[in-house]
């Protein structure tokens, strides 16, 4: 018989989001349910793994209460995840502990420790330098809540845990997908297996490690319990999923080396498909993750300070004194209406997104700040510096990432996100990079990422990378880059990059 549909879920850090989707893409309904993150201290986010498991279930009700599609025309499920964060069950598949939130900066020691020591061997088989992310939860865990850590059986991701509780694993089935294995500290990534070498440097017990596992392997069905739970039909199979980073990648289409992925979120995210693994060893800027397409890797950078900087921008000097908050999307209009006005460059005027920090490479000293200004400067420079300063963080990371992969030509910039809607940043980016812009029609890529795993994995869709290119709709508009302005953006680039090492300096003084 055949089955025309396959089902996404995104578990995200602050809601989960599913998706019903015929198998060319085409999106039938959609379900969300909220996620809570408990503060018990300052410095401390955790989650319950089994609000992941609730929320999940709330959203594929909600999803599949607002379609006609029958449950059993379900050719699979995969779950997509939160990355960083790491969770840990007991020997009965049951919750050891709180889910320990990339949010959580407890085991910022940890991190300094392995940063000082390690960093260099952690960089090179990892892809990704020591941050906040297992290797380091897990040292925390081990040291500061021993007792705790006497309980857990495996660590596991928010994908292992709902999909093993929906297919009635046991604790030895617990598995990790390989798209995670950049933030384990623990990997060796080129091979896709634990490094032993790694694992006895930072002490770990490798018996708590789950088997790791490519995201289309089918690790159960859905039970009959958990059938009712969530409206789905017993018997459904149940793919490994991956991270939501990767899933994005992939429903977004972006699987060709030399595409790059541009999240135009509350973070700003750039990602880049190569064909071959590298580690940036030197400047610790970029993250390598494996695809979830064999042979693809998707070395990536982050800038806190993204979407969240413009909306700072708009809420304390955009909106009049005493103003509602509700026409935030008119005054983003506002906004980039006048940021339009001003010339590229913003006549000598520079902003540095890091109001929280830099993630990439680590400065978390590093605060926002605005150089050179003069009398001259009105409200519209500001806003379109903010602009800029996303393309010129974009700019800083491809420059490491053509050193590391000489010889790899950039294509296309593929942009999803709030910020994708804004046709005048896209043209902005596209001038600093060099790069054509596109954007992609839809406005979930990770639960159709998800959803393309569960379509190989249940033999709907024989390769996964020939169907998210073929299945994602993308504007028909490219933004190619203007050469007057291209000169422009590359001697102002260089400005950026001086200003950045002087503030770092400056404020790593301070501190």
């Amino acid at each position: 018989m055949n089955k025309p549909y396959l089902l996404g879920v995104d578990l995200g850090t602050t809601g989960t989001k599913a998706a019903l989707y015929q198998s060319n893409g085409t999106l039938v309904a959609e379900g969300r349910a909220e996620v809570p993150i408990y503060h018990a201290r300052p410095g401390c986010a955790e989650q319950d793994l089994d609000d992941f498991y609730h929320s999940a279930a709330a959203a594929v009700r909600q999803c599949l209460g607002a379609c006609s599609a029958d449950p059993a025309e379900i050719a699979g499920v995969a779950f997509d995840s939160q990355m960083a964060g790491l969770g840990a069950i007991d020997d009965e598949f049951r919750p050891a502990n709180r889910f320990d939130s990339w949010l959580d900066m407890r085991c910022q020691p940890y991190i300094e420790e392995l940063s000082g020591a390690h960093a260099d061997k952690i960089t090179a088989l990892t892809g990704c330098p020591p941050t906040c992310d297992h290797g380091p939860k897990m040292l925390w865990w081990m040291h500061e809540r021993p007792e705790e850590y006497q309980r857990i059986a495996k660590f596991v991701m928010p994908t292992c845990y709902v999909a093993g509780k929906i297919a009635g694993l046991g604790a030895d089935q617990a598995f990790i997908d390989y798209t995670f294995l950049h933030f384990t500290a623990l990997a060796h990534a080129e091979s896709g297996a634990w490094s032993r070498e790694l694992i006895e440097m930072l002490g770990v017990d490798s018996e708590r490690l789950p088997r790791i596992v490519a995201p289309w392997e089918v690790v159960g069905e859905v039970r009959s319990g958990a059938a009712a739970e969530f409206g789905l039909a017993p018997g459904t199979p149940v793919a490994a999923g991956c991270g939501d980073t990767a899933a994005g990648a992939l429903g977004a289409g972006v699987v060709v080396p030399g595409m790059l992925l541009d999240t135009a979120g509350t973070a700003a995210v750039l990602a880049c498909c190569t064909d071959r693994y590298v580690a940036d060893r030197e400047n610790r800027a970029l993250l390598t993750m494996r695809s979830v397409v064999p042979g693809v890797w998707n070395p990536l950078a982050y800038v806190a300070g993204g979407g969240l900087a413009l909306r700072w921008f708009r809420d304390n000097f955009m909106r009049p004194h005493g103003d509602a908050l509700s026409d935030a999307g008119g005054l983003y209009e506002r906004m980039i209406e006048l940021a339009e006005r001003v010339p590229a460059g913003c006549d000598g005027l520079l902003f540095c997104p890091h109001l929280g920090g830099r993630i990439c490479p680590a400065a978390p000293t590093m605060r926002g700040a605005w150089t050179g200004f003069s009398w001259g400067h009105k409200p519209g420079h500001f806003a379109r510096a903010i602009l800029e300063s996303v393309g010129y963080e974009y700019n800083y990371y491809l420059r490491i990432l053509r050193a590391l992969a000489s010889g790899q030509s950039l294509i296309e910039a593929r942009v999803i996100g709030g910020g994708a809607q804004s046709h005048a940043w896209n043209q902005m980016k596209s001038d600093i990079l060099g790069v054509p812009y596109r954007r992609v029609l839809r406005s979930e890529s990770a639960t159709w990422g998800a959803a393309l795993v569960a379509g190989q994995a249940s033999g709907v869709i024989g390769d996964v990378a020939q169907a998210a290119l073929v299945s994602v709709p993308v504007s028909e508009e490219l933004r190619e880059p203007d050469p007057k302005q291209r000169e422009v953006y590359a001697r102002t680039f260089e400005r950026y990059l001086c200003w950045q090492r002087r503030l770092q300096e400056g404020f790593e003084r301070d501190a």
